[in-house]
């Protein structure tokens, strides 16, 4: 029997329901592209960034950072409350993203280290990323940590 992804099936669980509004956000002039943005009501600007892995074009590396030059260190003058809103934009993001890209496989994020914490082998964000992760992921994605990445990746199905 031969491994096959379905295309078809959903990215997030059929009842995920986002607590928090997302915030506005900025999209692609070209529905394929990688970048999307989005500012918080505090003013910090954000971007999204998709990147495809180097061994499979299914397969993402999403990245978001402040693009606030004012910032030096990003994990704690960044944290002003709004992290939950944070998050469901990013999710909202991940969502529109992969509505254009139907055929993505996987999608990898990992968090930094806050200052003090760099001895750890996961970061707290990516500890948020992976608790974030198993409440919306549809049953048919698996969830792995591997260090201080969550890697999301689509079952496969046998034919």
């Amino acid at each position: 029997m031969t491994a096959f992804f379905h295309m078809d099936l959903p990215l997030f669980r059929d009842d995920f329901n986002p607590e928090f509004k997302p915030y506005p956000v900025r999209i692609p002039d070209i529905k394929s592209g990688a970048a999307y943005y989005f500012e918080t009501d505090s003013g910090l600007r954000y971007q999204v960034l998709f990147a495809k892995k180097k061994n499979s074009y299914l397969e993402n590396i999403v990245n978001f950072s402040v693009l606030n030059e004012e910032f030096e260190d990003e994990y704690s003058e960044t944290n002003r409350g709004e992290i939950y809103r944070v998050i469901a934009t990013v999710v909202e993001i991940i969502r529109i993203y992969h509505k254009n890209h139907a055929y993505s496989t996987s999608y990898e994020f990992s968090g930094e280290f806050k200052k003090g914490n760099e001895n750890r082998k996961t970061s707290i964000r990516t500890l948020l990323y992976l608790r974030k992760a198993r409440e919306i992921m549809h049953p048919s994605w698996e969830i792995e940590m591997e260090g201080n990445r969550v890697i999301v990746h689509q079952k496969k199905r046998k034919r």
